[in-house]
């Protein structure tokens, strides 16, 4: 079976290059599968694994291929564009090199080798979106697909809530898996949402994305939505205020205050179960024993080797991390810490620059550009990837293929606003140039000569 789903997905390619080529329908739906499938992946079994261990500790099990992938190869060869020329390109092939040097610092270098190659697909996807931002209805697409994607979780966390979950976790297996994938689709939609007349795809992803909150119970993702909400209201409106959008920061700030309520009930809900100093106590003992190995490897111990090495060498038990299978078998609960541990000092600053680098040139986009509607999207790109940061201090999902794919679609959007803005500017400057030299070679002016 598992070879069939290779074959299938391997065949995809083909088709989805005649798709593309056919007519401009087909691509628009194609371009709206970029957004929505990785919020249904694991669930619809639309990936295929060429190498499996399914019971391995890591975050990546094997050298796995999704439907996604095939897709976003399609769209590269279709393109004929030079993927190099994208911003961020150099930064993502850093850290892929840095993931890739952590192999030989790894006491089982297949495993590491795993994590890799799945950050090459990320890459792939990257590149794939990049080319969608650069044509017209490309961007909005994409935001479709990612608000349908978050609006079907946002179906299932209300059959489970409505069943007695305490923490409904959708289609994802985690709610914190979807709580990080909700940032993704949530900020997008809202800046859409205070820049468009087109309100009701923008409307229906922030409704969506604040149910998936609420009824997530994880604090962290409550807690930095509500500051992604405020964060873009407040971007937005200092950019380019409007009638429109105090209207729309207004509606906001009520459906925040709404939300509020249910959001603090799931809370109190889930904490009559667990309690709240035992997280966090759990949460130092993780972090302690990472710091102990990254203290003992500055170079990392590898990709996708954090779970077996805290056991294996004793730093779990070190720092005091419990001792049961759910604890032993997670790894720090802080991004930042698991790739430094993992890949050393290098790796740490390669994730940095992949995160911080975009976010700078987010906000320059949007503020250099405050004519264009798309420095709207700009902003909430930006505000999406300050709370991925910011949340990575408290979850190691960031390393997963679902939150990486996110990651690459939302880098890959700005990454083609910003090369499709540089090419307009280009080809502007050279009609100018041509046309005085027009002027200079006939001594009259173009205007004068074409009358």
């Amino acid at each position: 079976m598992r070879f069939v789903a290779l074959a299938v997905i391997i065949f995809s390619v083909p088709v989805f290059m005649v798709l593309l080529q056919q007519n401009a329908r087909y691509r628009r739906y194609l371009y709206f599968a970029v957004g929505f499938l990785p919020f249904v992946i694991s669930a619809w079994n639309l990936d295929a694994a060429i190498i499996s261990w399914a019971t391995w500790p890591g975050q990546t099990k094997g050298v796995v291929i999704t439907l996604l992938d095939a897709l976003a190869l399609a769209i590269v060869i279709r393109s004929r564009r030079s993927p190099m020329v994208f911003p961020f390109t150099a930064l993502f092939i850093a850290y892929i090199g840095a993931a890739s040097l952590s192999i030989l610092f790894s006491n089982n270098p297949q495993a590491s080798f795993f994590y890799a190659w799945q950050l090459g697909t990320v890459l792939l996807v990257f590149w794939a979106v990049a080319n969608i931002a650069m044509t017209k209805d490309g961007p909005k697409m994409i935001i479709a697909g990612l608000v349908c994607g978050i609006t079907l979780q946002a179906g299932f966390s209300i059959s489970q809530k409505l069943s007695g979950v305490v923490q409904a976790s959708g289609t994802m297996g985690h709610q914190n898996l979807l709580g990080v994938a909700t940032h993704f689709a949530l900020y997008p939609s809202l800046a859409m949402l205070m820049a468009t007349k087109k309100a009701k795809l923008p409307l229906l992803g922030v409704i969506a994305g604040l149910i998936v909150v609420a009824f997530g119970a994880s604090r962290a993702t409550i807690g930095l939505a509500g500051i992604g909400v405020m964060l873009i209201i407040f971007l937005s409106m200092v950019r380019k205020p409007s009638a429109r959008k105090t209207k729309v920061a207004v509606i906001g700030l009520v459906v925040l205050a709404i939300a509020t309520p249910i959001a603090v009930a799931s809370l109190q809900q889930r904490f009559a179960i667990t309690s709240t100093e035992g997280s966090n106590e759990e949460r130092q003992a993780f972090e302690r024993a990472a710091k102990m190995i990254w203290a003992d490897h500055p170079m990392g111990i590898g990709a996708n080797q954090y779970v077996v090495i805290a056991n294996t060498e004793g730093y779990s038990q070190k720092a005091g991390v419990i001792w049961n299978r759910g604890s032993r078998s997670a790894p720090v609960h802080n991004s930042y810490l698991l790739v430094a541990a993992e890949t050393g000092f290098i790796g740490l600053l390669c994730f940095i620059l992949l995160i911080s680098v975009p976010i700078i040139a987010a906000f320059r986009f949007a503020w250099s550009n405050r004519g264009d509607p798309r420095g709207d999207m700009a902003v909430g790109i930006g505000v999406t990837l300050i709370i991925f940061a910011l949340h990575s201090f408290y979850e190691w999902v960031m390393l997963t293929w679902v939150i990486q794919y996110m990651l690459a679609i939302a880098t890959g959007m700005l990454a083609g606003l910003i090369t499709h803005r540089k090419i307009t500017k280009r080809a502007a400057v050279a009609a100018k140039r041509k046309e005085r030299l027009e002027e200079s070679d006939s001594g009259v002016p173009a205007l004068a000569k074409s009358a």
